[in-house]
């Protein structure tokens, strides 16, 4: 996985809620095991109509808006406990997703492929909508070390919360077995003093 510690980026508003792992990734695309290729199906039935084109309404076809965050609404990635979600979310280029609750399999999926999911309370969530509404280009500052996210060239800030575990493992790239290596001149020298 990539390192995470600063992400400074435009964010993509989808003011949903209950956004389930279907409608992220549809069940008809979960037939590959490779974690490529997903993005392209993120969304699928609402990016486009039932004919195939675009739908210029939904927020990831405008192109006012892009970046490396999603901002959306309450409770997302509930439903199924498909990883394929969180693969679909990375592939598209998203690094941070923020909402005012997730799914607790979401969230541990997302942070699993290198996804930090921040959770904001509801007012903070709506004054982030509502600056990314006024001004698409509005930056927002997500600073893993501090946990503190903030939006450029305004007061709103809050910090977060985050496991100290996958913090570790964002901020130095690891997965589960990188962490476990990480650790191995430790382990053998615990080993060496307990030999008997």
């Amino acid at each position: 996985m990539e390192k995470f510690t600063t992400l400074v980026s435009t964010a993509v508003p989808l003011p949903h809620e209950n956004v389930d792992t279907d409608q992220i990734i549809p069940a008809r695309f979960l037939k590959a095991t490779d974690r490529k290729g997903f993005g392209e199906n993120l969304f699928r039935d609402w990016r486009f109509t039932k004919n195939g084109d675009l739908n210029a309404d939904f927020p990831l076809n405008n192109s006012d808006y892009s970046g490396k965050i999603l901002v959306t609404g309450d409770n997302f990635g509930c439903g199924s406990s498909r990883e394929h979600a969180a693969w679909a979310l990375a592939d598209y280029g998203f690094k941070v997703v923020i909402s005012s609750f997730f799914a607790d399999i979401f969230k541990g999926n997302a942070l699993n492929n290198g996804i930090l999911p921040i959770q904001v309370d509801s007012k903070f969530l709506k004054e982030l909508f509502d600056v990314i509404e006024k001004d698409p280009n509005t930056k927002i500052k997500i600073d893993l070390e501090s946990q503190l996210l903030s939006v450029h060239g305004s007061e709103i800030t809050t910090n977060f919360d985050i496991d100290s575990y996958k913090k570790t493992c964002l901020i130095n790239g690891y997965d589960d077995i990188d962490y476990l290596l990480s650790l191995k001149n430790s382990i053998e020298a615990f080993e060496a003093q307990h030999q008997h």
